[in-house]
């Protein structure tokens, strides 16, 4: 609702490249974070389990609306630019990110994500700026200054590499936090032993 009411607001005022509106990272990280947690809710729903890839899928869009929100809050919170309407600015960058944050942190309905598949959260920044490198050297638009060509490609890599190493640190972070579960022993039947019958284990019992 948050994009969709900026995008209209934004159209009313001026003439709007969808591309462009919907290049930009904060769009992009939103979109990402919905879909996935409306695919981890109705999952659930059809007697499933959800599956590894899921799982990952929900650490990634968490860690890209982590960013987001961190970026925005500490960087870029005050200045001119960016979203318009005050609610929507609050919707994408403040309120969505801490609801992730929280989610993530608290809930256990998610399982531990291996270390070994950090890279994985990679793939969507790199192809980010991949796009945005391409579209900023042929039609000269870029979503955010620091990536613009026009600085020379080097300056771009060195940006490019800064992405590529925060999103490496959040991943790090949201992964670690995987293997906490600081719900589980106040949820009924969300206790270990109730997660080993699931599997079709029986926990020893010592005499």
């Amino acid at each position: 609702m948050a994009i969709l009411s900026t995008f209209f607001d934004t159209a009313t005022r001026a003439t709007i490249n969808p591309f462009n509106f919907f290049g930009f990272f904060t769009m992009q990280s939103n979109i990402i974070l919905v879909v996935v947690l409306l695919v981890a809710a109705v999952v659930p729903l059809s007697g499933r389990r959800q599956s590894r890839s899921l799982m990952l899928a929900r650490g990634c869009a968490t860690t890209y609306i982590a960013i987001t929100g961190v970026v925005y809050n500490v960087l870029l919170a005050g200045l001119e630019g960016g979203v318009s309407l005050a609610w929507a600015n609050s919707v994408l960058h403040i309120i969505l990110p801490l609801y992730a944050a929280i989610d993530w942190v608290i809930f256990s309905d998610r399982s531990a994500l291996p270390l070994n598949k950090i890279w994985v959260a990679l793939v969507y920044p790199i192809a980010w700026i991949i796009v945005v490198t391409i579209r900023g050297a042929t039609d000269g638009w870029v979503p955010y200054p620091f990536l613009d060509p026009a600085q020379g490609y080097g300056v771009v890599g060195l940006y490019a590499l800064a992405i590529a190493i925060a999103t490496v640190d959040f991943a790090a972070i949201i992964y670690a936090i995987s293997r906490l579960h600081l719900l589980r022993n106040l949820i009924p039947g969300d206790g270990p032993e109730t997660r080993q019958a699931e599997l079709g284990l029986h926990p020893v019992i010592q005499r």
